[in-house]
């Protein structure tokens, strides 16, 4: 065989293999986001708690640099979210059951506190970065394990304390890349509001806080050396639109079967996978 020849059936292998690598990727991104989307619905949870673990993991197969991974998929959590929380907006406000009096002043503090977490999560190493993911990972999951909830305690405060708390709540969610439904709605209960208006009204909270921390990743991982091509800032576009394209309609059928399943033994087996997640992120 003539070196030419080869050069260009080894071209051609490779073509070969990076054709196949990316559909691979594809379908993963696709199934991640019909994952995300049933665990929202089933559950409660925004899908960042699934789709920033499960794309670190991805992102590594496909070797992008540990520096940047976490930050490319808490980004990339983020931009989803800004789409799926749209839909789960308009079914919560048909049921009357968001607090659009809540919403208001908190998300002139989320806005700030998802800017400045998405700041905060710039400043940190890649490797620092999937460790605190992985500690509050396990947080959640001992809370769902034990099913603790925070008792009602007092009554709703005024704009400038709804204000405060919605820096607070977009502060953590930008820096894990999620809606803020493991942090709002725990708050919310705690102000005495009903469980079915706290769920509503924090996913109402889970736009401004997807907006605020897309944009403030996408301008804080702007022209980053390491960025993969497709990229905007560390937002990566192929896994955007693949989780996007299957969570929205998953999310229904979550929904759906969260009425007709033993809701308690699935979140126990839910809780533990993120603890398995979790350590995994820890000893790593």
């Amino acid at each position: 065989m003539s070196n030419y020849a080869y050069h260009t059936s080894l071209t051609s292998c490779r073509d070969r293999m990076t054709t196949m690598t990316l559909i691979g990727v594809i379908i993963l991104y696709l199934l991640l986001g019909a994952l995300a989307g049933t665990m929202a619905g089933l559950f409660g949870i925004g899908g960042g708690l699934v789709i920033v673990p499960v794309l670190i993991f991805a992102f590594g197969f496909q070797g992008f640099s540990p520096e940047i991974a976490a930050h490319l998929a808490i980004g990339t959590s983020l931009a989803t979210i800004v789409f799926t929380s749209i839909s789960s907006i308009r079914t919560h406000h048909l049921h009357g059951a968001v607090r659009w009096g809540l919403v208001r002043p908190m998300t002139f503090g989320i806005v700030f506190g998802a800017m400045v977490g998405a700041w905060t999560a710039a400043l940190l190493s890649g490797p620092a970065l999937q460790t605190i993911i992985g500690v509050f990972v396990i947080l959640v999951a001992i809370k769902m394990l034990l099913d603790v909830n925070p008792k009602p305690g007092r009554d709703v405060p005024g704009a400038a304390g709804l204000g405060v708390a919605g820096g607070l709540i977009g502060w953590v969610s930008a820096i894990f890349g999620i809606g803020g439904g493991t942090v709002s709605v725990p708050y919310l209960t705690w102000c005495n509001v009903r469980m079915q208006q706290a769920v509503a009204t924090s996913a109402a909270l889970g736009l401004p806080i997807a907006l605020a921390g897309a944009a403030g990743n996408a301008w804080t991982g702007w022209q980053h050396p390491e960025l993969p091509d497709l990229s905007i800032g560390f937002i990566y576009l192929p896994a955007l639109v693949g989780i996007v394209a299957t969570s929205v309609f998953f999310a229904r059928i979550g929904a759906k079967l969260a009425h007709r399943l033993d809701g308690r033994l699935l979140k126990r087996i839910f809780a533990i996978v993120l603890i398995i997640i979790g350590l995994r992120f820890l000893l790593s």
